[in-house]
């Protein structure tokens, strides 16, 4: 009875086990993939590999995606990952179907609703049949829900007025709208982007070689935030359009598919983008203390992550800038001249070549200048031309010029002006000036005062990499 007891509690320890193990696969089965975000040693910040760089962890973003790009509003990649590795983006298409649409569309342009638009599938703005627009409306039904229905519409509406004006482009609107597209893209310096359609569906009847980079969608966004319109949608979130419906006005409610505007204050837009080749994706914008930056996820493991690892690519790059003084002196004297009044920081003092003993106080021509950096990029330096003066000199005049340099390349330049007027020597001081200079020669004695530089650019990071 025993051994038969010892059996039975086996048998039943085993039996549960199985059960927990069943449990368990079946919770793995049902629950989504949790986001594996890194750091990869191939990560691009500013121009250099992680590796080569020989960044911490804690220095570079841990994201997910497979291909992403950060970069700044004057076009400076912050951060890249495979960010010229073709990929699908969905969505994101319809970014650049808006800008065809601004660029080509005629004034008082009404959008209307074919049968081909209404079943067009997938993402839709819930538009049907004969709905009629402004441009401005059918543009929100095309990014705030990503409206597939809108993004044909708009195609087949503009693309037939540019047929209208030229003729050989060719007779079907559509066509004609997305090769437009494609010389946009082209236009901005994308190198590896092909659209095939307007609203970036990429299986069934619309499979095909649509693709793109993180790169090249980087330059589409810099691009689409320089139209107010497109600003004005991607960042206003979910609302509400009226369109001409059988003969009567009809409300059409708009729910934005960008969540980063909610978890993130400074997302200013711009794009979602899904399929199943594309794989969760977006283009957002943020805007922090009046720098903009771009952020380009691709192939996230799931729709959330994506804007995830968009904001922490804003926050990881919102992190490492640096508001940076082009002029730093203790030194400071009087001034009222070239627009220039009071107490303005003497950045160097200039010799003046007729005289022995004098030099003349310059400043900046924008004495309070500054410019934001990304510190992972170096420190600044600066490189001073003094000119070589001679005769009167008046206050406010160019007595020389600063160029300031990050990593070799020119950030900012600035005319150096004097702060004070110097006359030349009269007759008198002049003979004085050369016999001193002759007496001097014997012993030694400099011919003119030295020049004399005062203001040093400050150690904006310790981080290893500005050492190089």
């Amino acid at each position: 009875m025993l051994e038969n007891s010892s059996i039975s509690r086996n048998v039943k320890v085993a039996a549960v086990i199985a059960w927990a193990l069943l449990a368990a696969l079946a919770l793995a089965l049902v629950m989504p993939r949790i986001a594996q975000a890194e750091v990869k040693r191939a990560d691009v910040i500013a121009g250099k590999t992680v590796e080569e760089r020989d960044l911490s962890v804690a220095d570079c973003p841990s994201i997910d995606a497979k291909f992403a790009a950060l970069v700044s509003s004057d076009g400076s990649v912050l951060f890249a990952r495979s960010a010229d590795e073709q990929s699908q983006i969905a969505s994101i298409t319809k970014v650049m179907t808006a800008i065809v649409a601004l660029d080509n569309a005629k004034e008082g342009t009404r959008v209307v609703v074919s049968e081909r638009a209404a079943t067009v599938g997938e993402s839709s703005a819930n538009l049907i049949k004969g709905d009629s627009m402004d441009l401005d409306s059918a543009l929100k039904a095309l990014l705030v829900p990503s409206g597939n229905d809108a993004a044909i519409a708009i195609a087949e509406t503009v693309g037939s007025q540019m047929i209208a004006a030229n003729p050989s482009l060719g007779s079907d609107p559509v066509q004609v709208f997305v090769d437009a597209m494609n010389q946009k893209a082209a236009s901005l310096g994308c190198t590896d982007t092909l659209y095939e359609n307007p609203h970036g569906l990429d299986d069934g009847e619309f499979a095909g070689n649509l693709h793109s980079t993180a790169n090249d969608q980087a330059k589409v966004a810099q691009c689409a935030m320089t139209y107010d319109a497109i600003r004005s949608i991607v960042g206003g979130g979910s609302t509400t359009i009226t369109v001409d419906r059988d003969g009567s006005k009809a409300a059409v409610e708009l729910e934005t598919t960008d969540e980063l505007l909610e978890m993130y204050d400074a997302a200013i837009g711009i794009k979602t983008g899904v399929t199943d080749l594309a794989g969760p994706s977006f283009m957002g914008a943020a805007n922090k203390d009046g720098r903009e930056l771009y952020a380009i996820v691709l192939g996230s493991s799931d729709e959330l992550q994506r804007f995830r690892d968009a904001k922490t690519l804003f926050e990881w790059a919102y992190e490492h800038v640096s508001e940076v003084k082009l002029s730093n002196t203790s030194e400071s004297t009087s001034m009222n001249a070239a627009g220039l009044t009071g107490n303005v920081p003497v950045f160097a003092e200039v010799s003046h070549g007729d005289w022995i003993d004098k030099t003349i106080k310059a400043t900046l021509a924008t004495p309070d200048a500054g410019i934001t950096v990304f510190d992972l990029d170096g420190n600044v330096t600066q490189s001073v031309t003094l000119d070589d003066l001679h005769g009167n000199v008046k206050a406010g005049q160019k007595v020389g010029e600063v160029v300031f340099y990050q990593k070799n390349r020119e950030v900012a330049r600035q005319d150096l002006v004097a702060c004070e007027t110097v006359e030349a020597p009269n007759a008198i001081d002049a003979l004085s000036v050369s016999w001193d200079r002759f007496i001097g020669g014997f012993s030694g004695k400099a011919e003119r005062a030295d020049s004399k530089i005062y203001s040093v650019m400050p150690i904006i990071s310790n981080h290893r990499s500005n050492a190089a």
